[in-house]
Parts: structure tokens; C-alpha cells; sequence
């Protein structure tokens, strides 16, 4: 609760109105409408608007700049993005509100009591550009099953990470922070979908966001079950009954439901680092492993960059601060020198320095508002930096679409010298071993399984690597967008903020230049 004096430095009546905002706020400025300079595209200016003439010169004399560059704009109201790349959705807005809890009959949650309190829903609205409205409601369980729908449908995409599940959730769910937190981050994420140029069009988010009632995508299978279903499954396949097939091959081996899989790809991963034996089939796209270790090194400047803005951003937040305490005490200093005021001449001095409380105020406000801002602009850093998840985990499914390749080549390989084992000892009695010949047709039945396997497994691997060619691409186009428009609005908002609070300084500066007259003659 605030005091009398906080009181007072809040409810000054200051010279200049001067909009308070958050930091969703937004500003645009007159660079947007510019015409651009070749060159840099930092030094492009804005475009002048009609200049006055002054009464004491004969030239034109400019207009402020931060009167050119802050012009408040409606937000976007629920708009994908404002980025080039955003045109190709087909979704104009989405949003999610309307946060409703919901009771769970049956508790699904492994930690006990977790699962008892229910689940919240979320009412995402959505508008699609050929002028579909959808309202529907999903629940945190339908986006992991949108997000592990969308990693095995487009693996070697850049695919946004969807927001975390907090390991106690069940404790803190009822908190309204925290309710409004997940809100925000869904809806972020459901955004960042909609503006990727291939996930934006697919059917995958289009059912989620369009389709009526429970969520017809296949739900994802928690991992006890599918390690089960592979321990099951595991006789069969070291009998030789089950053989992968190659509608298995395009997915990773880490799900759980091929057990021996993932051992034959585990002996080939140490085979390949440990044993030092070249495999059939490796990484031979120079230019990639080139971007991957230019990737590495932007994320290590992301990293560094990112905890700079935040300390800019913790300064200028103490600056505002202490400047609203140096407010205060001159209000503080005001209230006194007026009740205990004996002179006239203390009075007045008591009145020009609640002059200066007013710009104090003012510039603290200001100072928030500039924070703001930065906080906003800055951001595109960190928005980057959550970016160079997706590209690890295209990298990482690259990598494991190339070690099933290796894999299958390494069995075939193995199969076809056990096949001419069998047959050449086979020969070497009179009409054949029939047990050894039949051993021979079931082996060569599973190497055509096996070959058909390693097509698809060699085209999996193809499209990924297609994918991402085409996303570094994209990336190296968005960044440069990103962060260009970044650094415009922090020059300007920064330039056009401080000569605002400058422009406070001077008036109580020239209001109070009497005093250094006054002092001057004294000193005389």
C-alpha cells in the first residue's frame, strides 16, 4: 500500500501527457514507410514530414526526432506474425483464452494424487485466410499429441517446441499465474506452427485447430507400453518370425516397440565411434557439416548476446527506478520545506522544486516505458536462441535416419555372407543339405524384406536431408529479417526515448536558469 508521498509523485499533473504502457505494448515509426537508401539497411531514414519554418532563421529547421518515430499503432489482435515468412499460412489469427477446468474421471498420472485435481481446456479461435471461423476446445494432453504427430510427420524440419510440462503441474495447476502463463506460451506456440511455411499447411494442425470435439489425431502411447509391446514383440524377431518393415524404418528406433532395433543400432553407433571400421553409407555433405558448426557458433553468440540484453534490460529497469526514488524525496523534501517554511523565499524554492519531482516522474516513466519497449525488441534474441532446439532435433533426426541406413546395410551385408556360408556348405554334400537349403530361402526372404526396408529408409534419409537444406535456407532469410527489424526499433526506440527524457531535463534546466543568474550576480 502506497503512502501519501508515493501518493502524491504518482498524481502530478506533468507539462506533457505521457502514455503509460506494458510491455505488450507496441510502437511503429515513420522508418516503415521510408524509402530505402542503398547501402546499409540501418542508415535508411525516414521519410521527412512537412518542415517549419523559424521566425529567427532563414533555413528549414527539422522537427524532433522522437516526434517522428513514435506513432502508437493497434496491436495485432490475434495475428500469426508480422514476419515475410507468415504469408504463406493459411491462418490470419489465433488465439487461446478462456482457460475452463475441467474433472478427470480416471486419473492417468503416475504420481500419486497429481491426476486428482482435473484438467484445464483451452477455447482456441482461429481464422483461416479462405474466411473459416473455428472455435474449439483442447486440452495441455491434444498439443503433446499434436506436437509428437507433427515430429514424426516432418522430421528434418525446424518444427517449433511446444511449452513444457512442469514435472509438479498437479500442485501449481490452480494457480492463476500459472493458468495464464500456459495460456500465453500455447497460444505462442500454436502461432509459431501457423507461420512455418510447410507445418502452417498441414493436416495435422488444420484437424487440431478446425475439427469438432475430441482430437482425431492418434494419441501418443506412453512409453511403458510401447517398451511392452516390444518385449513382446522380441522372440519373434531373434527367431527370425518378425522382421522390421519398411513402413517402421521412416520413424526413429527410440519409441520402444523394436527392442532390437535399437540394440542393432546401438552396436552400430559403437562400431562406428569405438571399432573405427568406416560404415557402408556416412555424413559426406561438406557444405552441412560446415552450416552445423556455423550453427553452433551463432548459438554460443545467441547465448552471449541474449544475457547482455537482459543485463541492459536490469539496468535500465534501476534506472527508472532510482529515478522515481530521487521523485519521491524531492516530494518528500517539498512537503517539508513547505510546512516548516518561514520566508517567502522558501516557499518559492519549495514550489520550483516540486519542478523538479515533475521531470524526476516523468523520467521515470519514461524509463519504463523505454524498458518496455527493449524488452520487447531484445526479444527476437531469445526467440531465436528457442529456435536452436528445433534445429538440433532436425540434425538429430538426420543423424538417426542415417545410422538406420547404416544399420540395415550392416545386416544385409550380414545376412548375404551367412546365405553364402550355408549354400557353400550346403554343396559339399551329394543332393544338398534340405535343412540348410530351406535356411537359405528364409534368409533370402528376409534379405528382400531387409532391401525394401533400406529404400525407404535411403528415401527417408534423402527427404530429410532435403528438408534441411531448405530449412537452413529459410532460417538464414528469417534471422536476417528478425534481426534487422530488431535492431531498428531498439536504435530508434532508444534514441527517440532518451531525447524525450533529455527534452524533460532541458525545460526544468531552462525553468530554473534564474537561480544561476541569481548566482551569478551574488557571486559579484
Amino acid at each position: 500500500m502506497m503512502g501519501p508521498e508515493e501518493d502524491s509523485m504518482e498524481t502530478l499533473t506533468l507539462a506533457t501527457s505521457v502514455a503509460t504502457t506494458t510491455a505488450a505494448s507496441d510502437y511503429h515509426s515513420a522508418i516503415s514507410a521510408s524509402q530505402e537508401i542503398p547501402g546499409d539497411p540501418l542508415l535508411s531514414a525516414p521519410v521527412p514530414p512537412t518542415f517549419s519554418l523559424s521566425p529567427s532563421s532563414s533555413f528549414v529547421d527539422p522537427p524532433s526526432y522522437s516526434d517522428v518515430v513514435f506513432t502508437p499503432f493497434n496491436p495485432s489482435n490475434g495475428a500469426v506474425s508480422s514476419s515475410p515468412s507468415s504469408s504463406t499460412s493459411n491462418y490470419l489469427r489465433i488465439t487461446v483464452s478462456d482457460p475452463v477446468q475441467e474433472s478427470e474421471t480416471v486419473s492417468t498420472s503416475l504420481v500419486p494424487g497429481s491426476g486428482s485435481g482435473g484438467y484445464f481446456t483451452y477455447l482456441i479461435t482461429s481464422r483461416a485466410k479462405d474466411g473459416t471461423d473455428s472455435r474449439i476446445r483442447r486440452r495441455f494432453r491434444d498439443f503433446v499429441t499434436l506436437a509428437d504427430r507433427l515430429a514424426e510427420s516432418h522430421r528434418g524440419l525446424f518444427v517449433p517446441v511446444r511449452p513444457d510440462k512442469g514435472v509438479v503441474e498437479g500442485q501449481v495447476m490452480k494457480s492463476a499465474d500459472f493458468i495464464e502463463q500456459r495460456r500465453i506460451a500455447l497460444e505462442r506456440y500454436l502461432r509459431r506452427l501457423a507461420a512455418h511455411p510447410v507445418i502452417g499447411k498441414s493436416d495435422e494442425l488444420r484437424v487440431f485447430l478446425q475439427a469438432e470435439g475430441r482430437l482425431p489425431l492418434p494419441t501418443t502411447t506412453d512409453v511403458a507400453s510401447r517398451m511392452l509391446d516390444g518385449a513382446v514383440r522380441l522372440p519373434r524377431q531373434l527367431s527370425g518370425a518378425d522382421v522390421t518393415g519398411p513402413e517402421e524404418v521412416v520413424q526413429p528406433a527410440k519409441g520402444g516397440r523394436d527392442l532390437l532395433r535399437i540394440f542393432k543400432e546401438l552396436k552400430q553407433t559403437v562400431t562406428n565411434e569405438w571399432v573405427g571400421s568406416r560404415p557402408a553409407v556416412v555424413e559426406e555433405d561438406r557444405e552441412f557439416l560446415d552450416r552445423k558448426d556455423k550453427m553452433q557458433d551463432l548459438e554460443l553468440q545467441l547465448t552471449t548476446s541474449s544475457e547482455h540484453a537482459e543485463t541492459l534490460v536490469k539496468a535500465q529497469q534501476d534506472i527508472g527506478e532510482t529515478m522515481g526514488e530521487l521523485g519521491l524525496a524531492f516530494i518528500k523534501l517539498t512537503k517539508f520545506e513547505t510546512e516548516e517554511a518561514t520566508f517567502e523565499s522558501q516557499r518559492t524554492r519549495a514550489a520550483e522544486m516540486k519542478k523538479v519531482a515533475t521531470a524526476a516522474v516523468k523520467a521515470s516513466r519514461l524509463y519504463r516505458e523505454l524498458n518496455a519497449q527493449t524488452v520487447k525488441h531484445l526479444d527476437t534474441l531469445h526467440e531465436h536462441l528457442g529456435i536452436m532446439l528445433s534445429v538440433h532435433t532436425a540434425f538429430s533426426d538426420r543423424s538417426s535416419a542415417l545410422l538406420t541406413v547404416q544399420t540395415l546395410m550392416s545386416d544385409l551385408s550380414s545376412l548375404n555372407s551367412r546365405v553364402e556360408k550355408l549354400e557353400a556348405a550346403s554343396s559339399k554334400i551329394f543332393g544338398g543339405d534340405r535343412a540348410r537349403l530351406r535356411r537359405v530361402e528364409e534368409l533370402k526372404e528376409t534379405i528382400r524384406v531387409t532391401e525394401n526396408a533400406k529404400c525407404c529408409a535411403v528415401k527417408e534419409y534423402e527427404r530429410i536431408k532435403d528438408n534441411n537444406r531448405s530449412e537452413l535456407e529459410r532460417l538464414d532469410r528469417q534471422r536476417h529479417d528478425d534481426l534487422l527489424s530488431m535492431l531498428k526499433g531498439f536504435v530508434i526506440s532508444q534514441v527517440g526515448y532518451y531525447e524525450k527524457i533529455g527534452s524533460v531535463w532541458e525545460t526544468v534546466a531552462d525553468e530554473m536558469h534564474v537561480y544561476s543568474r541569481e548566482v551569478e550576480i551574488s557571486e559579484q
